[in-house]
């Protein structure tokens, strides 16, 4: 119970978030609003009846979420889903969370490990965004990519053609497939 709501981010020197360290009062508050802040953000997300978005703590911790993002409707992602880890840091909502896909992605603001390119969550974040927002805003960029600002330059040259990223999007899938196959073995 003592690694319950640890910021995710370790100070230097500190081998894990978990690790045990003197924290000074402002410190204590910090994380104290933080956490005050998650747990209204999740009753928040739980209530809203937004299709196609989920989030939750990973285990006690509410500064590790795990979030689901179905692919929106009439997209080339239509009927996928796809898993993200959420680690938000101890003076949240003043800094944004950092967000990770976690299923292989092939999106033109997606890299192969997962970091996604989106302005909310770097130049633009504002502590008025919320998990819902960021959730959100990462399904309508699933079907209206920013190919002017890609991190997979790749799949930003074949968006404009429907067929061959298609193909190209099958074939990451099936590339995908292989290394789960592999890794349970």
């Amino acid at each position: 119970m003592g690694s319950q709501n640890v910021d995710p981010t370790p100070t230097l020197g500190e081998s894990s978030p978990t690790g045990s360290h003197l924290e000074s009062g402002a410190d204590a508050s910090v994380r104290r609003s933080a956490t005050k802040r998650l747990q209204q953000e999740l009753m928040a997300l739980m209530t809203s009846g937004d299709r196609g978005i989920s989030a939750f703590p990973e285990g006690e911790n509410l500064f590790y979420w795990r979030a689901t993002i179905e692919g929106p409707p009439g997209t080339v992602f239509e009927k996928s889903v796809y898993k993200l880890k959420l680690a938000f840091p101890a003076d949240y909502p003043y800094r944004s969370p950092m967000v990770r896909f976690e299923t292989r992605c092939f999106h033109p603001n997606v890299d192969r490990q997962g970091n996604i390119c989106i302005d909310i969550l770097q130049h633009q974040w504002s502590a008025l965004l919320d998990v819902r927002t960021v959730l959100l805003s990462i399904q309508s960029l699933l079907g209206e990519p920013n190919v002017d600002s890609p991190l997979n330059a790749y799949a930003a040259n074949l968006w404009g053609n429907r067929e061959a990223y298609q193909r190209a999007r099958a074939s990451f899938e099936v590339e995908q497939g292989d290394e789960n196959n592999s890794q349970g073995s």
